[in-house]
């Protein structure tokens, strides 16, 4: 009877102790992000705490509104259909064909996706400004300006995510279709192509929505005349001091990113059912571009996935560097001995090596919070409950921890600044509200780094474990945390790194005493004078190194069933 009633009451507190492990994460996520967000679109809906949708009317009775979503989707749309035509071929070379070198391409071609946006705007500018080498064509401050650095910034996506599908397919449909006569081409097309159908619209989805959201990019590159939703927020809030044409837009590009997620959402679900199929299947075969004195079929994509990484990828980087090193024709560090100032006519109110240790810091805070937070939803949402209405709980988690990568950057840290400006949440002059707003951008990839390698682990090691007499606790512990930890140095690093190159939330909270190093680079580049705009070349050679160096080093902690991105 003793017995029953102490394993009875074993039971309640371990579910007692997961209910806790839940609360916890959705605390933060309700106080510092549902919280502000919500506050920021009831803003759109409301005058004078009365219901009032006059704000839309108005809004969308503006033609600059129109522009600006038809340049968001434009843009969105363009830059998605251009890095998934470009990433295909890669994915194939990448993860199908093997040749020497491959892991280094592989890595080079992710550096861009973890580069701050601000530092990619200006390795574009480098290039395009009329002084730069690609100035003759005209390009500076245009729209393709904008989509080749959206592509740029978004073709890993795509290489990594449907490389990873690809590189498990099944190669024997395809052989039999060349067995019957088909051509290579035709064999691609009616086979292989329906089969990477869903990563490809996983992948466009993800893409989509970051090319939507888009901040950096846009307010370096695109300037006022090719804002996007996302910018215009910012030009709304802080230049015409609009807060309610800033809610409006807000909801209308929360209609944008949730429409994004629900196909990102579906097309997910199916990949990770293909996978689980075909997931030990490893296929790639050596890489040949000539036979009998031709190029063969493989020649293609490789031709193209060269030029892609050499003019696409190397190059906005390579005149980042060079320019950087360059004062009046000739090599010199004097841009770099500059990082020591406040630049021409005192543009800064910090030095860039003062903004550095300001990032360095907060990052460090808001990697912490990341981390923590990630773990305790990774490890909630790994569970496999038996109960329905447990499983429906653990999916209703697991979505609503990812609604922060799908609400824009700039919507979340203008929603802290409006709504955590009372007490009890006083926080707007406080040091802690970047790190805050930080964390609430890098939770996503925190959870979306460990989850995979929890959700890998043999149920039966666990089963186990119970059979030999260890309680949940000790399952948990001697079970999933070791491999918890495993991953946690990509977790960490993607965390940190995100949190480096963070901007859109990060450009509401910052002091003007207590610059980060990106929004520094954004003044430097909105200000006239030569000098000025050589410290943004240097600074931004300075933060991309950093954002480099700490992926390089969590590249080697990744394990093996970690995810892609």
């Amino acid at each position: 009877m003793h017995s029953a009633l102490r394993r009875r009451g074993g039971r309640l507190a371990w579910a007692a102790g997961w209910v806790l492990l839940a609360a916890v994460p959705l605390a933060f996520l309700a106080v510092f992000f549902a919280w502000p967000v919500a506050t920021m679109v009831a803003r759109g809906f409301t005058a004078d705490g009365a219901l009032d949708l006059s704000g839309f009317a108005d809004v969308l009775a503006r033609p600059r509104t129109w522009r600006v979503i038809g340049q968001t989707l434009g843009q969105a749309a363009v830059g998605t259909a251009l890095a998934v035509l470009l990433g295909l071929p890669a994915a194939f070379v990448l993860y199908r064909r093997s040749f020497p070198g491959r892991g280094l391409v592989r890595a080079l071609v992710t550096v861009p996706f973890v580069l701050p946006t601000v530092v990619v705007g200006v390795a574009f500018r480098s290039l395009l400004v009329p002084t730069g080498p690609l100035g003759f064509l005209g390009l500076d401050r245009t729209f393709p300006a904008v989509v080749a650095a959206l592509v740029f910034f978004n073709y890993a996506v795509v290489v990594r995510t449907v490389g990873g599908v690809w590189e498990r397919l099944d190669p024997r449909a395809e052989q039999a279709a060349r067995a019957l006569g088909a051509t290579p081409w035709r064999a691609f097309r009616t086979v292989t192509l329906p089969a990477l159908g869903p990563a490809i619209a996983s992948a466009a989805s993800v893409v989509f929505l970051f090319c939507a959201t888009a901040f950096g990019v846009v307010q370096v590159l695109g300037g006022p005349r090719y804002g996007t939703i996302e910018t215009e927020i910012w030009t709304q809030t802080t230049q015409f001091l609009d807060l309610r044409a800033a809610s409006v837009l807000s909801v209308l590009q929360l209609a944008v990113v949730t429409v994004a997620l629900a196909v990102s959402a579906r097309s997910r679900r199916r990949r990770e059912r293909a996978l689980r199929l075909e997931e030990a299947r490893v296929t790639a075969r050596p890489l040949r571009l000539w036979r009998d004195g031709r190029p063969t079929g493989e020649a293609v994509p490789a031709v193209v996935t060269a030029v892609v990484v050499a003019g696409l990828l190397v190059l906005p980087l390579g005149m980042l560097l060079i320019r950087s090193l360059r004062v009046d024709g000739a090599w010199s560090l004097r841009h770099y001995e500059l990082l020591g100032s406040t630049g021409d006519a005192n543009t800064l109110s910090a030095t860039v090596w003062e903004a550095t240790g300001n990032s360095l810091r907060v990052a460090v805070d808001a990697t912490l919070l990341a981390v923590v937070v990630g773990i305790a939803v990774a490890l909630v949402v790994s569970r496999r409950p038996r109960a329905a209405t447990a499983r429906r709980a653990v999916g209703v988690l697991d979505g609503l921890f990812m609604l922060p990568l799908g609400v824009s950057a700039v919507t979340v840290g203008f929603g802290l600044l409006i709504t955590l400006d009372r007490p009890p949440f006083d926080l707007r002059s406080s040091l802690v509200l970047i790190p805050i707003a930080q964390a609430v951008v890098a939770i996503p990839l925190v959870v979306r780094t460990v989850l995979p390698v929890l959700r890998a682990i043999d149920p039966r090691q666990r089963e186990v474990a119970a059979v030999l007499g260890a309680g949940p606790a000790r399952v948990l512990a001697s079970v999933d945390l070791p491999l918890v930890l495993r991953s946690l140095g990509l977790a960490v690093g993607f965390a940190f790194a995100v949190s480096l190159g963070e901007f859109g939330a990060t450009s509401f909270l910052a002091r003007p005493d207590r610059p980060t190093l990106p929004v520094v680079i954004f003044r430097l580049i909105g200000r006239p004078g030569e000098d000025n705009y050589g410290m943004a070349l240097a600074a931004s050679v300075v933060l991309g190194a950093l954002v480099a160096a700490v992926m390089a080093l969590a590249e080697r902690l990744r394990p093996p069933h970690a995810g892609e991105l």
